[in-house]
């Protein structure tokens, strides 16, 4: 089974550059609730752990967990992420924290790591090993790349929920409707969904979720490849609903623990996994950090040179530092993952973009990766083809909170679509194309609103216009 495709990776890439710190105080509160959860498992598991030096956080996103570890705990390391934008905005976290260490930051796949067998003493992924469909690839990665008696500790990965009638997927409470807020709140709405609650934005969006893991299932899989294991469960109590099953399963438990209740209710799982061997130090020298990678071309060796470019010595590939972050995804994904100036992409966050707009147009606003532009009932866009094949036209924007709007697109007087976007929040649409070698894109939307400080009318926002190969 495919771990993931390349529609999905477009997908990841796509929104984490987008949500990493599109809301700047909003992200950055968030990231540090999620830095003092995960400090704190980390310290209920040290001395498992044992020597951190150096680690590698798989699907960082914008790194602060391991500007965490680099900072608070000490430890030497990389963050990687498929996002090079999210680890670009490190930075920013970096000069709020006031922290003095950074991690050295790699773009690159947790299929396919860039690092040498045995070159690590401790990986860490959160949050991430559900957007995988083959989770066991992620595992084999991690053990390859572990030296004997290293860790591999991931957290907040969901777990299956048998008692679900698996009705929809639902959106984050942000963007709930008022029933199912009120649901929410007495512990009833798990009962109805799908899988985790929030998996609707981020499917909407193209990135593809893997919730059909329990118990069992992850502590099966965590020993097929791992010799021992420490374990910690979170099954969900909110409200009556869910903390009525959650009480009476602890009771049926003989050993009083939440094991039963996250079988029933799901939840999450933490899991702090110690790969087969002697434990032996690990060497490694920030200063010479290339030692510890390898070619995600060929496999082999790479250096760094003057320039601060990693290169190999057996093929062509080579990394320059790029704001702070080298990407080493292999050469056929980062041509389309990061196509650059392109005429089949207006990405509103690259000063090109304004190249491919035709008229109606709002000025450009917002920060870091989150750069749009309001549009009123009306917006037209040029975009040309680059790679050949059938192609899919991709719109991505944001709808206001009390705004619920419907769109349509045409291309080259092609109708495509009709679309109603009735939650507030990012919303996709993609649509199959005619052939052509350009595409005039006409968005219409509404209805329009206003507000009394502004004498512009309103639709929705858009970000981001763009081809891909339809798959």
């Amino acid at each position: 089974m495919e771990a993931q495709s390349l529609a999905v990776k477009r997908a990841e890439v796509e929104f984490h550059n987008f949500a990493s710190l599109g809301q700047p105080e909003r992200a950055i509160a968030h990231y540090a609730a999620q830095n003092e959860r995960r400090g704190a498992l980390i310290r209920n598991h040290l001395e498992f752990i044992g020597e951190m030096t150096p680690f590698l956080e798989i699907g960082s996103n914008v790194g602060h967990t391991s500007y965490m570890l680099a900072n608070e705990f000490g430890a030497s390391g990389f963050a990687l992420d498929i996002s090079a934008d999210s680890l670009r905005y490190g930075k920013a976290l970096q000069d709020r924290w006031h922290y003095s260490r950074a991690p050295i930051r790699i773009t690159g796949d947790a299929v396919n790591l860039p690092f040498a067998d045995g070159s690590l003493r401790f990986v860490l992924a959160f949050q991430m090993l559900s957007q995988f469909m083959n989770i066991e690839s992620v595992f084999l990665e991690v053990k390859r790349v572990l030296a004997p008696g290293g860790i591999f500790l991931f957290s907040e990965e969901p777990l299956k929920r048998l008692l679900t009638l698996k009705l929809y997927r639902c959106p984050y409470v942000d963007t709930m409707k008022p029933w199912e807020r009120a649901l929410f709140r007495w512990g009833l709405l798990g009962y109805l969904v799908r899988d985790v609650i929030g998996a609707h934005q981020e499917e909407s969006f193209g990135i593809r979720q893997n919730h059909s893991m329990g118990l069992k299932e992850w502590h099966d899989l965590i020993h097929k490849h791992f010799e021992s294991a420490e374990y910690e469960i979170l099954a969900p109590g909110r409200g009556w609903g869910e903390d009525v099953v959650k009480q009476m399963a602890r009771r049926l438990d003989s050993d009083r623990s939440d094991w039963r209740a996250a079988r029933l209710l799901g939840g999450t799982l933490a899991a702090v996994c110690r790969k087969a061997g002697d434990i032996r130090p690990v060497t490694f020298d920030e200063s010479r950090f290339e030692s510890n990678l390898r070619c995600p071309d060929c496999g082999s060796p790479l250096a760094r040179d003057a320039g601060d470019i990693l290169r190999c010595g057996q093929c062509s590939f080579h990394a320059d530092n790029e704001g702070g972050v080298y990407n080493l995804l292999p050469s056929s994904e980062r041509a389309e993952l990061y196509p650059g100036d392109r005429a089949d992409v207006l990405d509103f966050s690259l000063p090109s973009h304004a190249d491919g707009l035709v008229g109606n147009w709002y000025e450009l606003e917002g920060v870091f990766g989150n750069k749009y532009r309001w549009i009123g009932e009306q917006a037209a866009a040029r975009l040309k083809r680059v790679t050949a094949g059938p192609q899919r036209l991709r719109i991505r924007g944001h709808a206001s909170e009390g705004h619920p709007a419907h769109l349509s697109a045409s291309v080259n007087g092609h109708k495509l679509g009709d679309w109603k976007l009735d939650r507030p929040g990012l919303f996709i649409i993609e649509a199959d194309l005619p052939e052509a070698e350009e595409y005039d894109v006409e968005i219409n939307a509404g209805p329009t609103w206003s507000v009394p400080t502004d004498d512009r009318v309103f639709t929705v926002n858009l970000s981001m216009i763009r081809l891909i190969p339809r798959e």
